[in-house]
């Protein structure tokens, strides 16, 4: 990934992890679940057994697509790897409320998707 530069960071067991000015990591390779816990409690959340679910069904996407899906493909992927009833946008709206597509990309360490504003 890029090298550049942020104000913008995360401390996670004593070392700062660079995020974009939209709190994305700048340094894909340095995600771990602490960075996720720590970014999630930047945001006042904390991960459940549901939200680490959608986050592997993300990286395994990203790992075979090399990209972060926009909301219609993630709740597909989401329906395919979970079932049904967790493939839903009402689902995946109350476990991620601002924007199921972006936050959740965010927390797994993955760029932005793309056609999300």
């Amino acid at each position: 990934m890029s090298a550049r530069t942020s104000d913008k960071c995360v401390t996670v067991e004593g070392r700062d992890i660079a995020l974009d000015p939209e709190g994305y990591l700048i340094d894909m390779d340095e995600w771990t679940p602490g960075v996720a816990k720590a970014l999630a409690a930047q945001e006042g959340r904390l991960l459940t057994e549901e939200h680490w679910e959608v986050i592997e069904v993300l990286r395994e996407f990203y790992r075979r697509y090399e990209m972060a899906p926009a909301m219609r493909p993630l709740v597909k992927v989401v329906g395919q790897t979970l079932g049904a009833e967790k493939g839903k946008s009402l689902h995946l709206m109350k476990l991620f409320p601002e924007s199921p597509a972006k936050v959740a990309a965010r927390l797994a360490g993955l760029p932005k998707p793309t056609n999300c504003l």
